[in-house]
């Protein structure tokens, strides 16, 4: 298959009398199959494509009136692009005995102890995990996620009180698209995999999340509240604009 050659494109599968979802395209890569997502959107004023923030895909945006057939045509002629963003990727880390994992940017290093009987704990700058090895990475990702709840609901309540606010309710999820969202019924959500980056940035995308419990926009008096909760809004966006995808390679 061709460098660069779009396969699979998106057709309705009849099985047994049924319809069954369209087959997703993907874009050959140098013999890699890179899932094609396509997004559709109204405020879009042209195509435009990006990486998965995991890497392990790419985005394709449709504005209106644009057909898929076209949108996959563009995509097919930016391969020299996605092979140098995919080249730029950091390396991923999977959850196994000996890895180094962040926690609130503190490098911890994996400790498979299956004799011990106690789950999941810190000791210092290790991260033991008891259990058989087919079990280590769920059980480092379910730790990660509780860890990342605690620190969030600790903060947003801390964050929350100052501008006499109480946030409904607070999830973690494993988002690509955004690293958090508030809903205009108080609901805050945030990616589990903050809980990887350092604390002012994690102390900064609860402050931005937390303002919107006052302020549903991104006006004038939005960011002031966000300065009032954090003592640098710049830096943390900075540092997850540049290393915010690695978060993503975790795993």
């Amino acid at each position: 298959m061709r460098t660069g050659r779009l396969a699979g494109r998106p057709t309705t599968q009849y099985t047994a009398g049924r319809m069954t979802a369209p087959t997703a395209p993907t874009l050959d890569l140098d013999g890699h199959a890179l899932p094609v997502r396509i997004r559709r959107s109204a405020r879009a004023g042209r195509l435009s494509l990006r990486l998965a923030a995991d890497g392990d895909g790419v985005v394709l945006v449709l504005p209106a009136g644009i057909a898929v057939a076209e949108g996959l045509r563009f995509a097919r002629s930016r391969h020299d692009w996605l092979r140098r963003r995919l080249a730029a990727l950091p390396p991923r880390v999977p959850f196994a005995d000996g890895a180094v994992v962040p926690v609130l940017g503190v490098g911890h290093r994996l400790r498979h102890r299956p004799e011990a009987r106690r789950g999941v704990w810190l000791e210092g700058d290790e991260i033991h995990v008891s259990g058989g090895s087919e079990h280590l990475a769920r059980r480092v990702a379910d730790f990660l996620r509780a860890r990342a709840l605690r620190e969030a609901s600790t903060r947003a309540h801390a964050a929350a009180r100052r501008l006499e606010r109480v946030p409904r309710r607070i999830a973690v999820r494993d988002t690509t698209s955004r690293w958090a969202s508030c809903t205009a019924a108080g609901d805050l959500a945030f990616s589990w995999r903050l809980v990887l980056a350092p604390e002012p940035v994690f102390d900064y995308v609860v402050a931005h999340e937390v303002a919107h419990l006052a302020e549903m926009n991104h006006g004038p008096v939005f960011w002031r509240l966000v300065a009032s909760l954090v003592a640098d809004v710049a830096a943390p966006r900075d540092w997850l604009r540049r290393h915010g995808p690695a978060l993503h390679r975790y795993g």
